[in-house]
């Protein structure tokens, strides 16, 4: 599951390990799990160096937040300041819809939530908490992630609603077109009329008609250009940005993935 409701266990496993506390960590421990509170200070405005050590500035830092966060001001990492360390992603991961809504207004709703929660890279190119979530656990220059953020969005609304839709599930722009176009839900540019494009549905940028290198949620789709959610992507709309990201876009060398 890509959603929870009471318990974190129902998750998948790649995304309990960003979000389940596992054991205390304080000053001397290094590894993955330091790395991951130094991600998070980072993500929560705390600047200092990720290098998964656990020294007398990570527990400086650890103190402030606690402080600031009206907790217990220790030092270590205990369950409470891990809870609100990683808050910001549980947020977007929790079950929001009810069975009434449409898949679309559930897309919407669980893009926004990521958007609100200020998904980002942290510690370099498509690095950190959120690309890992997107990514099923992968990280790195090569793993450009705004196919893997759609993909992620729309498993959390096919999730909620229990929904009977085709899964686009891909890393890939050009695998998320070609999954589209075999359940009949891809339409080119020129196939549609803008006004004919509901909230919701999914945008693809065209290199060719083989060949797509961006991809995103259409938030509304007006005459002239459309407002969307995309990840991988920064205010000047980079494919290869570092954010989850509102955009206004043209529809010049778009093609479309219209949900059922």
């Amino acid at each position: 599951m890509y959603v929870f409701e009471d318990n974190t266990s129902e998750l998948e496993d790649w995304i309990r390990r960003e979000i389940e506390f596992d054991e205390p960590i304080g000053p001397g421990m290094q590894g993955e799990s330091v790395c991951r509170v130094q991600e998070w200070l980072n993500l929560q405005g705390y600047g200092l160096a990720i290098d998964g050590k656990y020294g007398p500035v990570t527990a400086n830092v650890i103190t402030q937040f606690q402080e600031n966060s009206f907790i217990n001001a220790t030092g270590d990492v205990d369950r409470q300041t891990f809870e609100l360390l990683v808050e910001p992603m549980k947020r977007p991961l929790r079950q929001r819809m009810n069975m009434s809504e449409s898949i679309n207004q559930a897309v919407l709703e669980y893009a926004f939530a990521h958007l609100e929660s200020k998904a980002k890279e942290i510690g370099g190119q498509n690095m950190g908490p959120w690309v890992r979530l997107y990514m099923k656990g992968h990280q790195g220059k090569k793993w450009a992630w705004c196919a893997g953020f759609v993909s992620f969005v729309l498993h959390q609304a096919i999730d909620s609603l229990n929904a009977d839709v085709p899964h686009l599930d891909s890393f890939s722009c050009d695998l998320l077109a070609f999954q589209a176009k075999s359940a009949g839900l891809f339409f080119s540019g020129n196939e549609i009329s803008n006004r004919e494009i509901p909230s919701g549905s999914i945008f693809l940028v065209r290199n060719t008609d083989s060949d797509w290198t961006h991809v995103g949620i259409i938030v509304e789709a007006e005459d002239l250009m459309m407002r969307t959610i995309e990840g991988n992507t920064n205010d000047e709309g980079g494919r290869e940005g570092y954010e989850v990201c509102m955009r206004f876009r043209g529809y010049n060398n778009k093609d479309f993935i219209l949900l059922p």
